[in-house]
């Protein structure tokens, strides 16, 4: 079983509940889904771009990928409805602990100059983004096997009900804020 699972259950539950004074044991925010996007902009030049993509998200997320389609048609980008675009997966459960494990201790401290993420990336409701430049962080990834370096969009879900307690949930799971 992952080991940030049994820490939100030891640690971070309590803590939640005693910080922000709740009645139920339902009402402590907790982790819904980890969401993980990437644009794939030269997809409608190369086919094979989005398979090469779809093989390194399944790598990084532990679960395989599927590719996202256009909804509208964009003549100047030369983008018809229905084309495959981008690429994302969805992260529930312990695999969604041991994505967030992997990324907040191994992956996000192998960015060259990392000073932490950025503590203002959320939404209003609860939920956090982070984007990252490169997939290279990630050990799973070869550097001689990659046909192009990618950004990706990594969009943390919540059941929290304000951007406070969702700081402090990501904050107690080991989220490194830049001060």
């Amino acid at each position: 079983m992952a080991r940030l699972k049994e820490t939100y259950k030891n640690e971070v539950a309590p803590a939640l509940m005693k910080k922000f004074n709740y009645k139920s044991p339902m009402q402590i925010p907790r982790f819904d889904k980890i969401v993980i996007n990437v644009g794939v902009g030269d997809a409608k030049e190369n086919s094979k771009a989005i398979d090469n993509v779809i093989e390194e998200i399944s790598m990084i997320a532990g679960q395989k990928a599927v590719p996202t389609y256009a909804k509208k048609s964009v003549a100047n980008f030369k983008l018809r409805e229905g084309m495959k675009i981008g690429v994302k997966v969805t992260l529930r459960g312990d695999r969604m602990y041991e994505f967030m494990d992997r990324l907040f201790n191994f992956s996000l401290p192998r960015v060259r100059d990392f000073k932490g993420i950025n503590p203002n990336a959320f939404d209003g409701r609860g939920n956090y983004s982070l984007g990252l430049k490169e997939q290279l962080i990630f050990p799973e990834i070869e550097y001689d096997k990659i046909d192009k370096i990618r950004g990706m969009d990594i969009a943390f879900v919540t059941t929290a009900a304000t951007d406070e307690e969702a700081r402090e949930l990501l904050t107690l799971m080991g989220a490194p804020f830049s001060k």
